[in-house]
């Protein structure tokens, strides 16, 4: 695969996951206030773990779509022979661990490299969205009587 159908392959599914991962962390927003007034009457102990639970959900569910995402294109372009030896590598190069013991070959590395880019994006955007839970919640939680 030539290098410039790689860039525009691997760009257009990075894209893709961080649209797709947005919109699952959006949507989670969307169902706790949609919920507020549950919540308003829910014990703070239980409030807490009902918020926090589901914010956490979002990023897994955000995360793990990503991933499949992945390797269903690595697959799909025939980087690799196995949809488990493709998931493996997704997972391993989406979440920025590389093992390195499943290496794509010189005709599809930069597309591959890209799901780290990815991954390291949509680590960044669930990273900053669970600050933002926590830093709503926790003060009310520090300074309630």
């Amino acid at each position: 695969m030539s290098i410039l159908m790689q860039l525009t392959l691997a760009s257009i599914l990075m894209t893709i996951c961080l649209v797709v991962h947005v919109a699952v962390l959006s949507g989670s927003v969307q169902l706790l206030r949609r919920n507020r007034h549950r919540l308003e009457t829910m014990a703070s102990a239980y409030r807490n773990v009902w918020l926090i639970g589901v914010s956490l959900f979002a990023v897994v569910i955000a995360t793990t779509i990503g991933v499949w995402l992945w390797a269903i294109c690595v697959i799909g372009v025939g980087a690799l022979g196995t949809f488990e030896d493709a998931l493996y590598f997704a997972l391993a190069t989406y979440t920025t661990l590389g093992y390195g013991d499943i290496l794509l070959t010189p005709a599809f590395r930069i597309f591959g490299a890209f799901a780290s880019v990815a991954g390291l994006l949509a680590f960044g955007l669930s990273t900053a969205f669970l600050v933002g839970i926590f830093t709503r919640l926790l003060p009310r939680e520090l300074t309630a009587p």
